[in-house]
């Protein structure tokens, strides 16, 4: 069984990801020692955009895939955060 991505809601259509923004610093590393890269994206027509490093997906809030119920059907019960 594979987990399915982390989807973020965003009312931006340009958003950054450095796959280690909830991931808290410890002694004698960075949170960001453990992600990627930090990358631009832009959430086009279709409402949403996915990190081509850690398949987290950015959906526009109200924007054409963005789901009333708060789960988007395409990921199931992913897990989901608001920014």
């Amino acid at each position: 069984m594979t987990d399915t991505p982390e989807t973020v809601h965003t009312d931006s259509t340009r958003v950054s990801c450095d796959g280690a923004t909830d991931i808290r610093p410890g002694f004698g590393y960075r949170a960001s020692a453990l992600g990627h890269p930090r990358v631009w994206l832009e959430i086009d027509e279709k409402g949403y955009v996915d990190c081509g490093y850690c398949d987290r997906r950015f959906v526009l809030n109200g924007g054409p895939a963005h789901d009333v119920t708060g789960v988007d059907p395409a990921l199931g019960a992913a897990r989901e955060q608001r920014i």
